[in-house]
């Protein structure tokens, strides 16, 4: 993955406060780095300056840092319980990386716990004392400094004891609970072990399986699931449909994975991924566009004006659109080769009433689907553009900028702002056309409260958009710009504010189940200082034909 270092260092700052969908904040270092396959630059969350004092509910974790939190709780429970290291790992893995969950069974049950996850007090053989004491395994006698035991006592060479490690190591991570190889023994093996007769490979895989256990047996912690990507996340207070962002710029829901998806709920996520996937739309779409040959059944698209249709090699069924009977039938007694007669007066007699009317559902409701793909793909691929352009902005266009009105680029920060505004809502707008496709028809109070916002929101971020992409060209460009830069300036931030006030509106009523369409008056009354009247509702909406 491409690094993108300067578009984290240039929004260290605007990330500080929380964001308007959640009230989650992001923590970046200055090492920030990579983004995701579809160049997210990734500014999944909005600054919501009336709660800036509240505190993080997750942070994104690098290797190290994985490696040091999981070296802290080793070192805090191996001191609090008076046991070794390698020990209180053993511990931990049992019981996922909790220290809370270690301490109460310990004092609950000390001994059960120890037994429970092989931790021997004592041994259960005496070690040899013979000089050349004898292999459990290969048999074979070995010096006394060549042999080797677990807690348990159990003698075996070095060389078993390296051959039986390496297997298990190299088997996968089921080696992190490894035994004693004696059939009747389960003392744990412990990393120190490990470390002290295993090869540098076979330590490293070992290590690496210990790191990523840390994170996949942790309740606490996920893998960023951005393709390539190695770091990690950690929550930190439960919330639920919560949209996270790792440190690779990638945003994410932390309850099902998927990318960021609030205001809308997984369930709703999951069913709308799933439908697009499905094949059943291709279904469908034949059942409204297609007919079966009357002969062999296949499905037949009409693409001409011509009634008489002919299936394909090898049935060549020669048909009428209309009845479906052998076009070898017509001709001027049935009213001409295109009309048909006996159609119309077996639909007058309702012969095909029902089969039209399940055609006409089906056609409608591949037409409603169709409104709210479009609308969802369209504002996906106009929030990869924005990030495009932003990440342009950082890189170049400030600077070009910063020369031609002679201000250093700290005063152009609103245009930064105004640029990470269009990325969070055009993903907020997107997951809306989801919401509003599984919306119950006969709801119509709340789909007109929904409509309304939606299109109030919609138009207001297609004013900011046009400013931020096409006004401000004239600012860069070599004529001279039709207003004053400082016009330009408030024009935008007063657009970035508005905006913000639409999308917290929207998201706050989507997430409240639109619970308010009594006082809808009211509620949309407190949407923003725009005028009315020009929403997007004529994109928005969908009524059916």
């Amino acid at each position: 993955m491409d690094s993108e270092d300067d578009v984290h260092d240039a929004n260290d700052d605007y990330y500080s406060g929380d964001d308007y969908c959640s009230g989650n904040t992001t923590e970046y270092s200055d090492e920030d780095g990579g983004g995701d396959d579809d160049g997210d630059y990734g500014f999944d969350h909005i600054e919501d300056s009336n709660e800036s004092n509240r505190q993080p509910n997750y942070i994104a974790l690098k290797e190290a840092d994985i490696r040091q939190h999981q070296e802290n709780e080793i070192t805090t429970l191996s001191t609090v319980l008076s046991v070794s290291r390698a020990d209180a790992s053993i511990l931990l893995r049992h019981h996922r990386w909790s220290v809370i969950n270690v301490h109460e069974v310990w004092y609950a049950d000390e001994y059960g716990v120890r037994k429970a996850v092989g931790l021997l007090e004592s041994p259960v053989v005496q070690f040899p004392n013979a000089q050349e004491p004898t292999c459990g395994i290969c048999f074979e006698s070995s010096p006394l400094d060549g042999i080797s035991s677990a807690a348990c006592g159990h003698p075996f060479c070095d060389e078993c004891w390296r051959a039986y490690m390496s297997t298990s190591i190299n088997g996968g991570p089921g080696c992190l609970m490894l035994r004693c190889p004696d059939p009747s023994c389960g003392a744990a093996i412990g990393q120190d072990m490990i470390n002290r007769l295993v090869s540098e490979e076979d330590k490293e895989r070992y290590a690496r399986y210990l790191l990523r256990s840390y994170i996949e047996d942790n309740p606490k912690t996920k893998w960023c699931p951005a393709p390539g990507c190695e770091y990690a996340v950690e929550f930190v207070v439960g919330n639920e449909n919560c949209d996270v962002s790792c440190l690779c710029s990638h945003g994410f829901c932390w309850n099902c994975t998927e990318e960021a998806h609030r205001p809308v709920d997984c369930g709703t996520v999951a069913k709308w991924i799933m439908k697009n996937n499905a094949e059943s739309e291709n279904t469908e779409w034949l059942l409204a566009n297609s007919k079966p040959c009357p002969k062999c059944k296949r499905p037949i698209e009409k693409n001409h004006g011509c009634m008489h249709m002919t299936c394909t090699y090898p049935c060549k069924f020669g048909f009428c659109w209309l009845c479906l009977g052998a076009w070898s039938d017509h001709g001027q007694r049935t009213g001409g080769f295109y009309a048909c007669n006996r159609y119309e007066a077996a639909k007058q007699e309702g012969a095909y009433d029902e089969a039209e009317r399940r055609r006409e559902m089906a056609k409608m409701s591949v037409e409603r689907y169709t409104h709210y793909y479009e609308r969802w793909a369209t504002n996906n691929s106009s929030r990869k553009k924005a990030i495009a352009d932003l990440h342009q902005m950082q890189t170049v266009n400030l600077k070009k900028l910063s020369a031609k009105q002679c201000q250093p680029e700290t005063k152009l920060e609103f245009i930064t702002e105004a640029w990470l505004q269009i990325v969070e809502c055009r993903r907020v707008l997107k997951w809306t056309y989801a919401y509003g496709y599984y919306l119950p028809e006969p709801e119509l109070a709340k789909r007109q409260l929904f409509e309304y916002l939606q299109g109030e929101a919609e138009a207001g971020l297609e004013r900011l958009h046009q400013c931020a992409e096409k006004d401000l060209q004239a600012y860069l460009g070599s004529e001279p710009p039709p207003t004053d830069f400082n016009d330009f300036r408030q024009k935008l931030a007063g657009l970035t504010s508005v905006t913000r006030t639409y999308f917290e509106n929207l998201v706050r009523a989507l997430e409240n189940g639109l619970s308010d369409v009594a006082g809808s008056k009211t509620a949309t009354a407190k949407i923003g200082p725009a005028e009315k009247g020009k929403g997007g509702r004529g994109c928005s909406d969908y009524h059916g034909s």
